[in-house]
């Protein structure tokens, strides 16, 4: 089996993030896609309480969009990985990221362990990912060029809540909690 793994604050998860989820599985780059909301960033201060975007992320749930809450206690992703590969022996991991995360992909902690699985990279932007990966091995990466992002953002959703960024359930969930 191929796990596509999803990780991020999802703060909240929108539309965004499950088409991506969609289009990895629809097009076969993975089987299943595990998302981890994480507890904490280093550059973040403002996130919801962790149960409560996991509340939200599972209204997407189903066969093959897992949310994982169980794997999501670690600080990096290396880390991350590590114990998914305790928990899924025989499977493939395949970290999915977006290539504005490669800016910075050099200084990741661990990132060799990192590198033992697959990264699916998704274009957004201008990126110049070449620029990026020219000190890594290429064969470790899959990049993807034609995954049409939708143009919003988490910050955005928060300043400007809206169901069709989140989903109507989603969007019920927040307003009750009252959580942006």
């Amino acid at each position: 089996m191929r796990y596509g793994v999803y990780v991020g604050s999802f703060n909240p998860v929108h539309i965004g993030h499950i088409k991506v989820c969609k289009y990895l599985i629809d097009n076969n780059y993975v089987d299943k896609v595990l998302i981890l909301p994480t507890p904490n960033y280093w550059e973040k201060d403002n996130l919801v309480n962790i149960n409560d975007r996991v509340e939200m992320l599972k209204f997407y749930e189903d066969d093959n969009i897992i949310v994982d809450s169980t794997h999501n206690n670690f600080s990096y992703t290396y880390e991350v990985l590590r114990s998914l590969k305790k928990t899924y022996p025989n499977d493939s991991l395949y970290l999915i990221i977006g290539s504005d995360n490669l800016e910075k992909f050099d200084l990741w902690k661990n990132i060799d362990e990192v590198l033992e699985n697959k990264v699916i990279v998704l274009r957004r932007g201008n990126t110049d990912i070449g620029k990026y990966l020219k000190n890594f091995n290429n064969d470790q990466f899959i990049i993807i060029d034609d995954f049409d992002f939708i143009d919003i953002s988490s910050t955005k959703i928060r300043n400007d809540l809206k169901p069709e960024h989140v989903g109507e359930e989603v969007y019920q969930y927040i307003k009750k909690k009252n959580l942006y």
